[in-house]
């Protein structure tokens, strides 16, 4: 079997489930804008998950490839690859992750258009960090329940 290390913080976010620990749950946050890219980063680390970030749709699908995530935030609206279409490319490769969409302005006609997408939650910017904690948790919840 293969162990992998932990850091201390990642070991103090850890939750032990029925006598073992379980790492913190890993989110892909993907988000042109570096200063809420930045910040949502630090508040969902310091609320025990741990995160890495791309700053468009490009980089996203790379690190969705590279490695395996619980969740994926994205914004909708970024230069080359949207939000929608890095949903898409995931979906279409039946990845099933749990989705959450960051957009000021939700595509609702393309989303009723296109229910294979099956978007977990949308999160309407702006936001202020306690919502991003709080949808998070629901959506693994929900995930967790339904698995």
């Amino acid at each position: 079997m293969k162990h992998q290390s932990i850091s201390q913080k990642e070991a103090s976010a850890c939750t032990p489930i029925q006598g073992r620990i379980v790492p913190p749950r890993r989110i892909l946050l993907v988000e042109d804008n570096q200063d809420i890219r930045n910040l949502n980063a630090e508040v969902l680390a310091d609320s025990g998950y741990q995160v890495d970030t791309a700053n468009d749709g490009v980089s996203g699908w790379k690190a969705l490839k590279a490695r395996h995530y619980d969740v994926l935030i994205t914004d909708n609206t970024m230069p080359g690859v949207t939000g929608l279409e890095l949903i898409k490319q995931l979906r279409s490769e039946d990845m099933s992750l749990a989705v959450i969409l960051a957009s000021g302005t939700a595509p609702t006609e393309e989303l009723n258009r296109n229910p294979w997408l099956h978007i977990d939650a949308l999160l309407p910017k702006p936001y202020r960090a306690a919502d991003l904690v709080k949808i998070v948790g629901e959506v693994l919840h929900n995930s967790d329940t339904s698995s």
